[in-house]
């Protein structure tokens, strides 16, 4: 039996590789702070399972509760064979300029970012290990990561301390001679939640704005389940990258 682990399921991308999974008779675990009450009857049409696993991924005992929770359903009969851990939930917010971040948003975001993912991660890792269990990990990151952008300050330093682990952590397992492997995926700009945050901000805040809303205006804002499916294939592709930093750009 193979599991997802999906953080941010119950909209845009993360519901989307949910039901892609879903569809491959893959269960899925669902992780946030809200249900997508539509993902139950999508797994019984699919002859999948669908759970789902209340996360305040800001806050550390959150975490902590989720995960012992994982622990107890996956691997305590020895019937799961491959968990895909798909760490896709992130903050954009706050936008503004660096002085302007108050200090407990500029943390909440850095614990959504990048201190969530790595607790995850590195949890499952060794869960993984001690069960005989391939894990197959993939970090959604962003182009930000690559170039910055006045009033991401923390945004853009978030995803590229995510690909900076992302190759670390691959690194360590090759090492080892591990079956696991961990990737990031930059999905481009999707038609989710996350685009009408940025959409709202001011040009003082985000100087790109105006660019951001000529993509929602000029219908160029990518399809998120379109997405989903090109990272669906990159994960169950025989010849993944450990590693890599995927674009997608590189497929549609």
């Amino acid at each position: 039996m193979e599991t997802a682990i999906i953080t941010g399921a119950s909209k845009g991308l993360g519901a989307g590789l949910a039901k892609l999974f879903l569809e491959s008779g893959i269960n899925v675990v669902g992780i946030s702070r809200t249900d997508n009450a539509h993902l139950y009857a999508y797994a019984k049409e699919n002859s999948a399972n669908y759970s789902y696993v209340a996360c305040d991924l800001s806050e550390k005992a959150s975490i902590q509760t989720a995960m012992e929770s994982l622990d107890e359903t996956l691997f305590k009969d020895n019937s799961v064979s491959k968990v895909y851990l798909i760490n896709n939930a992130g903050l954009v917010d706050p936008i503004d300029r660096a002085e302007n971040i108050e200090m407990d948003d500029l943390m909440k975001q850095v614990h959504v970012n990048t201190v969530a993912p790595m607790i995850l991660t590195n949890h499952f890792l060794k869960k993984a290990s001690e069960n005989n269990v391939q894990l197959i990990t993939a970090i959604v990151t962003s182009g930000a990561a690559l170039k910055p952008k006045y009033g991401w300050s923390v945004y853009c330093s978030t995803k590229a301390s995510m690909n900076m682990y992302t190759q670390t952590v691959a690194i360590e397992q090759a090492e080892q001679g591990t079956e696991h492997a961990i990737i990031a995926f930059s999905p481009g700009v999707m038609d989710t939640g996350m685009q009408k945050t940025i959409r709202s901000s001011s040009e003082g805040a985000f100087k790109d704005v105006e660019s951001f809303r000529a993509l929602k205006d000029n219908n160029q804002l990518k399809n998120a389940d379109i997405v989903g499916g090109v990272l669906i294939d990159i994960l169950m592709d025989e010849h993944l990258e450990n590693g890599k930093i995927y674009d997608v750009r590189e497929y549609i």
